[in-house]
């Protein structure tokens, strides 16, 4: 099937509200998943009575099984249709869940988190492509804007609610906690959602089929232009998060109470960038929004790398490391949205393999990102500062290829 014509820049169509508000919740069920149940971790291990690492495997296989789900998922939605996959999906999650709080030994668990994993995959896969279906213009970077504001602050909060629900319900009341949200969500998925993708909108074929869209997405240059910079800022923002622990509480001295605190602060920025970028679209551009926040990435970036090099005692201080994470996750929350927004535009029939290459490629950098930041060590910040501007410099010349040419393939 040959590619969809371009007829210039689409007039813009948002995505009803309480349609919005089903797909943000089903699409943050898998990111909301992933870290609720950390604070239960050595509950676990004393229960089974198994190594912290064998406990931990539980979350690499959901981290792995995420990332399959969404390339299985994905492009099987473009054949298949998304409603009925989403709502499987949120059913998949109740079950899976149910497994995990029943889990007679870790196995069964690490078993029930390889199937959370993976049906919660496609909340996260099918409502991107949903929004693409149903979306129009800067309509879609709206919606993107709304969706991306609840995903991004799930795995953040995620911890704290699990810290909450730890001490009165144990580590199995966190997946009870979470099978009553996976009910909820496909209920509203079921009875709000329709089907966006029409039968003579879905593609044919088998399994070559699959091989040859995604072969033509994952060569199809916009998408690669915008897919970077989503990828690469992405990565920025991993790097940050998975190094954050070691620069506020080894290098700056924070407890682990204090680090929470900040480690939420610096989220919410993300959140509020996220919300303000919503209205913003409305007003300009998303490549415009997008590249205002990348201006920011750079500046926070580089004064990170500034305050590191002043810094060779390895020693940090709090004011001027917040400050650079701050302005970090406000400039972040303004690109991410509409770099997937812009990304998914160029994938129109094709929309569900061109959300599960977005997931994929998010997942493997953030995997690939994370033990760089360590390298050297829980006192030195110098990786972290150097994987940061390395994945800057290159989101930053994605971004000049997508504003400098909007309408050529690269």
């Amino acid at each position: 099937m040959s590619a969809p014509r371009q007829h210039g820049v689409p007039a813009p169509k948002t995505v009803p509200g309480t349609m919005l508000v089903a797909l943000a919740l089903a699409g943050a069920i898998g990111p909301f998943a992933t870290d609720t149940y950390l604070p239960g971790l050595p509950l676990i291990t004393g229960e089974f009575g198994v190594s912290a690492s064998t406990a931990q495997l539980t979350l690499t296989a959901f981290l792995i099984a995420l990332g399959v789900g969404q390339l299985v998922i994905g492009p099987l939605s473009d054949r298949l249709g998304r409603r009925r996959l989403l709502v499987l999906g949120s059913v998949g999650t109740l079950v899976a869940a149910v497994v995990c709080a029943l889990a007679p030994s870790i196995w069964v668990l690490l078993a029930g988190r390889v199937l959370q994993g993976f049906f919660g995959a496609a909340g996260v896969v099918l409502t991107k492509a949903v929004v693409v279906d149903v979306g129009r213009g800067t309509g879609v970077a709206k919606a993107f804007a709304m969706l991306m504001a609840i995903q991004s602050v799930a795995p953040v909060i995620a911890p704290l609610i699990g810290g909450m629900v730890v001490p009165l319900g144990g580590w199995r009341g966190v997946f009870w906690l979470l099978a009553g949200l996976s009910a909820v969500t496909a209920v509203g998925v079921w009875a709000i959602v329709p089907e966006t993708l029409h039968s003579d909108e879905r593609r044919s074929g088998g399994f070559a089929e699959t091989l040859s869209d995604m072969r033509y997405v994952g060569s199809h240059g916009p998408f690669l232009a915008r897919v970077s910079v989503f990828v690469f800022t992405f990565g920025v923002l991993f790097a940050y998060i998975s190094a954050s622990p070691f620069v506020y509480q080894d290098m700056i001295g924070l407890s682990p109470t204090a680090y929470s605190v900040a480690f939420t602060v610096n989220a919410l920025g993300i959140l509020v960038s996220n919300l303000a970028g919503a209205r913003f679209v409305g007003r300009f551009r998303p490549e415009k929004v997008m590249a205002t926040g990348m201006a920011g990435v750079v500046i926070a970036v580089a004064s990170f790398a500034v305050v590191v090099a002043l810094s060779p005692s390895g020693e940090l201080h709090l004011a001027p490391v917040t400050v650079s994470f701050v302005l970090l996750t406000t400039s972040i929350g303004l690109v991410l949205p509409n770099a997937a927004a812009l990304s998914m535009q160029t994938t129109r029939g094709r929309s569900g393999t061109g959300s599960a290459l977005l997931g994929a490629c998010q997942f493997a950098g953030a995997a690939l990102v994370s033990p760089l930041t360590g390298i050297a060590g829980p006192d030195s910040a110098v990786p972290l500062a150097v994987v940061m501007a390395v994945c800057a410099v290159v989101a930053v010349t994605a971004t000049w290829v997508v504003v400098s040419r909007p309408g050529r393939a690269t």
